[in-house]
């Protein structure tokens, strides 16, 4: 498509919708702004015309404030609580400083519409200039009401330190990698830690690209709270029933639920059978005076199938044993790891506390491990009210074990 027949048929340029369902409600919360033209008899995405590099600037803004106008005057007649999410290129954005954009809200307002019902959303990897300046920018445009939305989380070069001193209302993450049949475990680390920082800048999770039922299933798992993609409705000149896909998303809900409580159960099981035998492991060698390095040495033979590493650690968690460790060769017995301090770990110290005051041992979450590389869980077991057992256990027994994984 040729650029010229998108600037010469402005009045063919149609917005298009794409609708985000809620997880706390399961209904329609608001609608992703995108464009069409009707050339001929065929309507064409503009995508192409906005990533078209030798397309000036000017000429995007241009189609970009006349898609959003007619958006606007459309979404008026729709509930007070809809949002609008409008795609804005960064570059073009600080271009003008926004100017053209706000311009064309506050026109709108003076017509009776609400501003805060508009999401800007942009792609922060994508910005080539000073990111202070875009900052300041980002944070005036907040002040007059707009929401802000970073988008394409987790690809090409996004960087969650920069993504954080942006301040988002939204953080929008591509599932389009779980359409593999076998993505990176990488991506679901990477998903983890985007979760973890919509929660620290207290920003709302929205997945979209969700064309399967198992990428909802993800998104649903990741803390989102708004969903997008095929899967539940696809871009449409019209605007749909709220309520068009509550039941769908209330069954899947449902069946998610159930799946989680399953597997929580699971372990926890898993987690008091874990306790018990070490409890009579325990209370069977307290009956001989050995000091901590040969108690760790006789546990492993005990657990030799459960754990490839053993170690002791006080409540400050300084190890009071050296580590046994599982090689190629069988058990070796590692003196250096004496007096090592875990403290610094995440929540070591509240495990610690955990355990002191529920007098219980427990899993930790799923994690890598730093020398061998392979996803493993940490048992920590109470001694007693100072001293602290930690037994690692091997991706190989979790595996066999369904609810560990």
């Amino acid at each position: 498509m040729d650029p010229l027949d998108v600037l010469t048929n402005l009045e063919k340029v149609e917005p298009y919708f794409q609708a985000i369902f809620s997880a706390d409600e399961q209904k329609v919360v608001g609608y992703e702004l995108l464009g069409r033209i009707q050339l001929e008899d065929d309507v064409h995405s503009l995508g192409p015309f906005f990533q078209d590099e030798s397309v000036p600037e000017e000429y995007k803004i241009e189609v970009d404030n006349d898609l959003l106008k007619k958006a606007i005057q459309r979404i008026q007649e729709e509930d007070e609580d809809i949002l609008l999410f409008v795609n804005r290129d960064v570059n073009s954005l600080m271009a003008d400083r926004g100017e053209s954009f706000l311009q064309i809200l506050f026109e709108e307002k003076e017509n009776g519409f609400a501003i805060e019902r508009v999401v800007m959303e942009i792609t922060e990897h994508d910005y080539k200039g000073d990111m202070n300046q875009l900052q300041h920018l980002l944070t005036y445009i907040q002040t007059c009401g707009v929401k802000i939305a970073v988008a394409n989380i987790g690809k090409d070069n996004s960087n969650l330190e920069r993504i954080g001193q942006l301040s988002p209302n939204i953080l929008k993450i591509d599932l389009r990698q779980l359409k593999r049949s076998s993505p990176s475990s990488t991506f679901f680390d990477v998903l983890y830690s985007i979760s973890l920082l919509a929660r620290k800048i207290g920003a709302t999770l929205l997945y979209e690209d969700i064309e399967v039922n198992h990428q909802l299933h993800h998104a649903w798992k990741n803390g989102g709270r708004y969903f997008q993609g095929y899967y539940l409705h696809r871009p449409s000149s019209q605007f749909i029933d709220r309520d068009l896909q509550k039941e769908k998303l209330r069954s899947e809900f449902h069946r998610f639920i159930t799946h989680e409580k399953q597997r929580l159960e699971t372990l926890f099981e898993h987690s008091q059978q874990f306790h018990l035998k070490l409890t009579n492991l325990l209370n069977k060698y307290r009956k001989h005076s050995i000091d901590y390095n040969e108690l760790i040495q006789l546990l492993a033979h005990d657990l030799t199938n459960e754990s490839f590493r053993i170690y002791i650690c006080d409540e400050d968690g300084f190890q009071q044993s050296g580590n046994v460790f599982k090689g190629e060769n069988g058990w070796i017995i590692q003196p250096q790891y004496m007096m090592k301090n875990w403290s610094w770990r995440p929540y070591f110290l509240e495990n610690i506390l955990n355990m002191r005051v529920n007098k219980r041992g427990f899993f930790s979450d799923l994690y890598s491990d730093i020398e061998t590389g392979e996803t493993i869980r940490t048992f920590s077991y109470p001694i007693n009210e100072k001293h602290f057992l930690f037994v690692d256990v091997p991706y190989a027994y979790l595996f066999e074990h369904d609810g560990l994984l």
